[in-house]
């Protein structure tokens, strides 16, 4: 009789970092339950890109939520009239395409839905070496999610199971998630990272995300398959 596999959400936007992420919980043996969200986002053709991950990769479950971060607004993200920079801005300042208090939401669907799964492994495709600069993608706001977490659910508090918050990639460039995910079959030409992509879905390539993702591709020494507009 086969093992039963042990079950883990993994946050899934259909951005390069996730797609990795999630590959690497298949790799570790999950049954992977991919929880993507709906949020106001102008981006939200990453969407359709996390629907060809969640298939390509062969999950357990997909599902998609929807929320509306853009009632708060605060985000060039989520918020149509603030512009998305299309140039590097100070390394100290964090930027307007920060969306206030995304990672600590959508990490708490994922708690939900892994406690009602059984589950005690959730992992997220966060990155504090070739990042943003956001604040909630930093290893001491996961530390202390996870502490939180943990007194939150009825497994924690009663001593029968520990949540683990997996972050594969945190201490990675973005060249060495590109290289893990390639030697994982990630097919990184179904995912997107562009904050303002053109109405065909073309990527920028101008943005913060876009210039991230492509400076990586140029460290491994590979070619980005995400198709580009001019420019």
């Amino acid at each position: 009789m086969e093992e039963e596999r042990k079950k883990a959400v993994v946050l899934l936007s259909g951005g390069l970092d996730s797609a990795t992420a999630l590959a690497i919980a298949n790799a570790a043996g999950f049954e992977c339950y991919a929880l993507s969200f709906r949020y106001g986002q102008r981006h939200v053709i990453e969407l359709d890109c996390a629907q060809q991950v969640a298939n390509a990769q062969g999950v357990a479950e997909h599902r998609t939520i929807d929320i509306d971060l853009a009632a708060f607004g605060g985000s060039a993200l989520t918020d149509m009239n603030l512009d998305v920079p299309h140039e590097a801005g100070a390394e100290d300042e964090i930027p307007i395409t920060y969306v206030p208090a995304r990672n600590t939401i959508f990490l708490s669907y994922a708690l939900a839905w892994a406690e009602v799964l059984g589950s005690t492994d959730i992992f997220i495709g966060v990155n504090a070496l070739d990042y943003s600069g956001y604040p909630d993608c930093r290893p001491e706001f996961i530390a202390a999610y996870e502490a939180m977490a943990n007194l939150a659910t009825k497994a924690g508090v009663t001593g029968e199971k520990k949540l683990i918050l997996h972050t594969p990639l945190i201490d990675l460039t973005k060249a060495q998630i590109i290289e893990k995910g390639l030697k994982l079959g990630v097919d990184y030409g179904i995912t997107t990272s562009c904050y303002d992509p053109a109405p065909d879905g073309a990527s920028c390539g101008t943005c913060d995300s876009c210039r991230l993702r492509l400076k990586g591709f140029k460290e491994a020494g590979t070619v980005d398959p995400r198709r580009y507009k001019p420019f």
